[in-house]
């Protein structure tokens, strides 16, 4: 459940080999972009996409299923996106916040008004917690301990998750509000407090706010079901496919708002299209869009679920947001520049080769989208 260099590997460079297209055929530039990457990285698979705000304008796929296995991926399969859920949660509290149900302002007193609350977390907002500066740590409430039983637990998602609110705000934070510190518990318990507010699980607000919404038919929980690409662990300098029915094929379900989902590429670019705000008219309004995709705080300017990078920085881009997500056995990236309408998602099947894959896909696709 951590996150592979997340702060500092968005946009790296590369250095690629060409494939020769076949006789006869014409390759486009992004087509390249990806042989080269899949063919300097070989990651057992690899995937990416380019998007704008009338939808996906490109897509492309390399690999196999299993390492070592004859079936290729497709664009049908689905990619565990790891933390580029919490984008994902953040705008589900954005659109209860539109209808009336939640506000930006709302506090943890407000959130949980059942729950025994330590003063010290009384009056912090839940933003704090999705821009990771309330001073919660990981190591407080979903350490060693919690992963042990965390799969076993028989308590209902919502159940578990409020407990680990109960015991993240039942003592003083052990970091300093308003200081950085990445937290998936943070995002939890963003997601018990949906939970909260709406007397639903996460899983089916997500659906019915989200999913439904913009037609992401793919999206599920936890890792993609066959027939569908596995997860990858590295052993010996190898990658090693992860049956999805394993126990260990992903972290426990609890954990769901801060990084559990999978979708195809297609449904990634439909929810990245509208992150551009060319989603379905009414979905999120312009203000909603702003405040999750902005922010005046820097080191890092982390606004919900997103990494900001003011302009002029990724390659003539203008402001880009990002993020990368990996349960240790997927990686994923996406990268948009919301003032040129363009983004940008890589995914792939394996957490070493393919983080590595997935920034250099990315770069290059940047250059190709900055060149045309």
């Amino acid at each position: 459940m951590h996150r592979r260099h997340l702060l500092g590997g968005l946009f790296a460079a590369p250095a690629a080999l060409a494939l020769p297209a076949r006789a006869g055929e014409v390759r486009s530039a992004p087509d390249e972009a990806l042989d080269a990457v899949f063919a300097s990285t070989a990651p057992p698979a690899l995937a990416g996409a380019m998007v704008t705000r009338a939808g996906l304008s490109w897509s492309g796929v390399r690999g196999a299923r299993q390492a070592g296995g004859d079936q290729p991926v497709t664009l049908q399969d689905r990619w565990h996106i790891g933390s580029n859920t919490k984008a994902m949660t953040a705008a589900v509290f954005a659109r209860l916040v539109e209808a009336g149900r939640a506000r930006w302002e709302m506090t943890v007193a407000e959130a949980f008004p059942g729950l025994t609350l330590d003063p010290a977390w009384r009056a912090t907002p839940l933003t704090t917690l999705m821009r990771h500066r309330s001073g919660l740590a990981d190591a407080d409430v979903i350490g060693m301990d919690w992963l042990g039983v965390a799969r076993a637990d028989p308590r209902s998602l919502p159940a578990q998750r409020a407990a680990l609110a109960a015991k993240a705000f039942g003592r003083p934070p052990s970091g300093a509000a308003g200081a950085f510190a990445y937290s998936n518990a943070g995002y939890i318990i963003v997601g018990a407090a949906i939970e909260a507010i709406t007397g639903q699980a996460w899983e089916d607000v997500i659906r019915a706010e989200l999913f439904q919404p913009l037609g992401l038919s793919s999206a599920g929980f936890g890792p993609p079901p066959d027939p569908n690409a596995w997860g990858h662990r590295t052993v010996g300098g190898q990658p090693l496919p992860v049956n999805p029915a394993s126990p260990g094929a992903d972290n426990p379900l609890a954990l769901g708002p801060a990084g559990t989902v999978h979708m195809t590429l297609a449904d990634n670019a439909r929810w990245l299209q509208a992150v551009l705000g060319g989603g379905p008219q009414g979905w999120l309004g312009d203000d909603s869009l702003t405040r999750l995709t902005r922010t005046d705080e820097a080191d890092p300017a982390y606004a919900p679920g997103w990494i900001v990078r003011p302009a002029p920085a990724a390659g003539g881009m203008g402001r880009t947001i990002g993020h990368e997500g990996s349960n240790t056995l997927w990686h994923a990236m996406v990268v948009a520049a919301p003032d040129r309408g363009l983004g940008f998602i890589a995914c792939s099947n394996d957490a070493a080769k393919g983080a590595i894959a997935c920034r250099r896909l990315i770069q290059r696709l940047m250059a190709v989208a900055s060149a045309a």
